[in-house]
């Protein structure tokens, strides 16, 4: 079985017995990584995937939970998760204000709150990245005409006695 499918399994087989250890190991080894990889900015964290598990000494299936993680926050392409290995070699370009703004989407509030961030966003950039994911998750409904409006077709009559009528007679079919 891969590395993928192994995460898979881990990920969906939780209980309510079993998930808040699960989760905790896993924000463990987020944070573990995500430390290094920020205090490191200018690097990029690359090598085996054994050799990386047994450098931040954290369990093989969450390091290939924290590759499925970090996917969407790569400037270069995406990896083959199901093709991992621990003979992989990676190669992660990270684009860090995708990253910040991915880890708000995530309410991972345990990374976006790192220290580490000060030396690669400043305080203003993560401010108005946080702003544009509030955006973003902004939804605008248009506005719909009360009974008593004048209905939105020009007709000069009141929408109830208008188009209203109209929808409700298409709705009933």
């Amino acid at each position: 079985m891969s590395l993928f499918n192994e995460w898979n399994d881990m990920l969906h087989g939780q209980n309510k017995g079993t998930i808040d250890a699960f989760w905790e190991k896993y924000s463990d080894t987020e944070i573990k990584i995500y430390k290094h990889v920020l205090s490191h900015k200018d690097e990029h964290l690359n090598g085996k995937v054994g050799d990386l598990v047994e450098q931040f000494g954290v369990d093989k299936v969450i390091f290939v939970g924290f590759l499925d993680g970090i996917q969407s926050s790569l400037n270069s392409g995406q990896l083959d998760l199901k093709k991992v290995n621990l003979e992989t070699e990676i190669d992660l370009d990270v684009d860090f204000e995708k990253l910040y703004f991915n880890m708000h989407k995530a309410d991972a509030d345990y990374l976006w709150s790192l220290e580490e961030w000060d030396g690669v966003l400043s305080e203003e950039r993560r401010k108005e990245i946080f702003d544009e994911y509030r955006r973003s998750r902004t939804v605008r409904v248009e506005k719909r005409p009360g009974r008593n409006d004048p209905c939105h077709c020009g007709s000069g009559k009141k929408y109830k006695n208008c188009c209203m009528k109209k929808d409700l007679e298409a709705a009933r079919g």
